[in-house]
C-alpha cells in the first residue's frame, strides 16, 4: 500500500506541473483526485500495518516476550520506546552553588520536629501552611548555612562560626529550608509584612 500511495504522488505531481504549464484546469483537478487516492492509499496501508503488529503481538503473547536490552530491572514490559531519564542525585552533592536541605519546605504545626541527621542543629519553628505561602511572597533576606535546613535571622547565635549567606526568604522557603525556632524569623518577618 505504501508504495502504491508513493506512486500515486508522483503521477499526481506530473499531473500538477503538466497543468500548471499547460494552463488545463482538467489536468490540475485530476491532480488533486490523485493525490487524495495517494492520502487514502497510504491510510489504509498503516491501517493494516498497525493490525499486522497487533496480530503478531497476540500470537506472540506478552507472557513470551522478553525484557529490551538497554531497560532497567524495575521497568515495564511492552514499552521499549519509551526513553527513561536519568536524574542524578541531590544528596551530598556539595558544590558551590548547593543549598538543598532535606525535608519539606512545610512544616508540621502540631509538634516538635526530628533535627534528623543534623546534630546540634535548633528545631524548625512551626508554621501552618498559610503562613509558609505568606513567607513565599517575601523578599526579605534570611541566612543560611549551606547543608543545613534551616533559615535564620542575621543575629541568631546558631550562625556563630559557620559560613552563611544571604538568601530571599521566598528562595529559601521554595528550596526547602524551614525556619529555626531559635531566632523564630517567620514569626519577625510575617509581623513586618503585616505592620508594613
Amino acid at each position: 500500500m505504501i508504495v502504491t500511495s508513493i506512486l500515486l504522488i508522483l503521477v499526481a505531481v506530473v499531473l500538477l506541473v503538466a497543468g500548471l504549464a499547460g494552463g488545463s484546469s482538467p489536468l490540475l483537478i485530476a491532480s488533486i483526485a490523485t493525490s487524495l487516492l495517494a492520502a487514502v492509499s497510504l491510510v489504509a496501508g498503516a491501517r493494516q500495518a498497525a493490525a499486522n503488529r497487533a496480530a503478531a503481538g497476540r500470537t506472540t503473547g506478552p507472557g513470551n516476550r522478553t525484557k529490551p536490552v538497554g531497560i532497567p530491572d524495575g521497568s515495564r514490559l511492552g514499552e521499549p520506546g519509551i526513553p527513561f531519564q536519568h536524574i542524578p542525585p541531590t544528596v551530598d552533592t556539595g558544590g558551590p552553588e548547593w543549598r538543598q536541605p532535606p525535608g519539606s519546605p512545610v512544616t508540621d504545626p502540631s509538634g516538635p520536629f526530628d533535627d534528623g541527621p543534623f546534630d546540634g542543629e535548633p528545631p524548625a519553628q512551626a508554621l501552618s501552611p498559610a503562613d509558609v505561602a505568606l513567607l513565599a511572597r517575601l523578599d526579605d533576606a534570611v541566612r543560611v548555612v549551606d547543608g543545613h535546613p534551616r533559615f535564620h535571622l542575621p543575629g541568631c547565635s546558631h550562625l556563630a562560626g559557620r559560613d552563611d549567606e544571604e538568601l530571599p526568604v521566598a528562595e529559601a522557603v521554595e528550596l526547602g529550608f524551614t525556619p529555626c525556632a531559635r531566632c523564630a524569623p517567620a514569626t519577625v518577618l510575617l509581623a513586618d509584612a503585616q505592620s508594613g
